[in-house]
């Protein structure tokens, strides 16, 4: 891993962390990200930071994710008859 620094992790009073780090991104990503927040603040009706933008799809992932079973879990794949 290439340090270019300490990451810096705080703690928040409702139980979640904060970890500053730097992602280096395609300006198309970015882009995407930009059209993300502009939903979120219309949705919102507030404006919203490409921070919160990435925040919310994370969660929105994580959620959408949740049901899904371990590996462990998931059926063996099925054999052709042959």
């Amino acid at each position: 891993m290439n340090d270019r620094g300490t990451a810096a992790m705080h703690a928040l009073p409702d139980g979640e962390a904060e970890l500053t780090l730097v992602v280096r991104l395609p300006w198309e990503d970015v882009a995407r990200l930009g059209q993300e927040a502009g939903r979120l603040a219309a949705q919102m009706q507030r404006p919203v930071t490409l921070d919160e933008a990435v925040g919310h799809r994370l969660r929105s992932a994580r959620a959408a994710a949740a049901h899904a079973k371990p590996a462990g879990e998931q059926p063996p794949p099925a054999v052709p008859a042959g």
